[in-house]
């Protein structure tokens, strides 16, 4: 059956827009009357190309107690995604071509949105086999690598990019080994270990330091590099300055956008994740949203056991799939960023990093895959509501407005809140 979707607003478009699905693609566009099988009224609602998150951790396989891959992408359509990107820090971790095959099927089997793959690092032999898989990255957590293993894994992509069809990203988790080890055993020296002592653990410096050498290992193996997570303004300078010269391109988090250090003192541990929260005179904040952005949500989900064990035995990590799209939507409606953007960094900006063809953008040709936005509709968070196993959040009874309310995936209808 072909579908309609009618009384549509597009961003920057005038009037209202038909929009016709067949066989899962957008087969034509108009401000005519087109007919079809099945046509669902849009409601004078902003029809979006559909949102990607590309960074999520759904734990599946080994760590299904926290999230697995039906309860995690249910939460992503809930909050207005079709298409997610699975980090490989799982048990076993996703870096054979056994363990990237038999996560595969697990996401075939339980996804309800679209999926997309990272693998970790091993033998260039072992990465080699990985490949046939067609994995849409590589991840490299720095804070878990020395300086020599570190350039030892960039050459080696450096290779893999000459021998198989990798495309050469490489997304990096940007804190320094080094740095991490020292203050924290610095810092555990003293007799009590308030929350917010995590935030030095892992200092903006430490940022700092591992993006400038990111950049240099990218550039220095002709790799094209994504900085995950950033939340330093420095850093973020220095991404800017590289980009202008070599591929690179980073993401924002809505936690370290939002929310400073000083969360700690509210949330406790519950706040911890990794980078953790800047101090607010060193970090990004809404206003460095622009046109060129990306949101990484870094979903990270925990059981409520993992996240109060103490400062540092406490799991890093937030769920954010739920929440991050009428938080930045409340944002447009304050007057703090252009509502012009919110496609660019929530669909077409991801789409050309991770060469997600036929991603990105409502033409004809594309993939329907479609995120509804409806920009009056008020409400406040209520963990309680949300489809994540996670019950926490930092955004829980935040009131917003704006928010999604119909998840097209493939033309089909996945979230209905229409």
């Amino acid at each position: 059956m072909d579908l309609v979707l009618k009384n549509c607003r597009l961003v920057n478009e005038t009037g209202h827009y038909y929009i016709k699905v067949e066989d899962g693609k957008i087969s034509d566009i108009s401000k005519s009357t087109i007919k079809a099988d099945d046509t669902i009224d849009m409601k004078d609602n902003f029809v979006l190309p559909g949102f990607i998150d590309p960074h999520i951790h759904f734990r599946d396989p080994g760590l299904t107690q926290k999230e697995d891959f039906k309860t995690g992408s249910e939460a992503a359509a809930n909050g207005g995604f079709t298409t997610v990107i699975d980090m490989p820090n799982t048990l076993p971790k996703t870096n054979t071509y056994k363990a990237l095959k038999e996560k595969m099927q697990i996401a075939r089997n339980k996804s309800v949105v679209n999926f997309k793959l990272q693998i970790g690092h091993n033998s260039l032999e072992e990465m080699e086999k990985m490949m046939k898989l067609d994995p849409i990255s590589v991840k490299v957590f720095m804070d878990l690598e020395s300086d020599e293993s570190l350039e030892k894994i960039f050459h080696d992509l450096s290779i893999l990019k000459q021998t198989t069809d990798y495309n050469g990203l490489v997304a990096t988790h940007c804190e320094k080994k080094s740095i991490v080890e020292a203050e924290t055993t610095r810092l555990q020296e003293k007799d009590e270990n308030p929350a917010i002592d995590y935030t030095y653990a892992r200092p903006t410096r430490s940022e700092d330091e591992s993006v400038s050498q990111a950049i240099e290992l990218a550039r220095a193996n002709d790799l094209r590099l994504h900085i995950c997570h950033l939340s330093s303004r420095k850093s973020l300078s220095m991404a800017k300055s590289a980009s202008k010269t070599m591929p690179v391109s980073w993401e924002f988090t809505p936690h370290h956008l939002l929310l400073d250090n000083t969360a700690y003192n509210i949330h406790d541990t519950f706040i911890k994740t990794n980078p953790p929260l800047r101090p607010a005179e060193d970090s990004i904040s809404i206003s460095d949203l622009d046109e060129t952005s990306i949101i990484g949500t870094d979903h990270a989900p925990h059981t409520l056991e993992d996240k109060t064990k103490g400062t540092w035995a406490s799991s890093p990590g937030i769920p954010n799939l739920e929440t991050v799209v009428p938080l930045l939507l409340t944002e447009v409606n304050r007057g703090n960023i252009s509502f012009d953007i919110i496609p660019k960094i929530f669909s077409e900006n991801s789409s050309k990093v991770y060469c997600l063809e036929n991603k990105g953008k409502i033409k004809v040709g594309y993939d329907a895959d479609f995120t509804v936005i409806d920009m009056k509709k008020t409400g406040k968070f209520n963990i309680e509501e949300f489809k994540t196993k996670a019950e926490y959040s930092p955004f829980d009874g935040w009131e917003y407005q704006g928010t999604p309310i119909m998840t097209i995936v493939n033309g089909k209808v996945i979230m209905d809140k229409l």
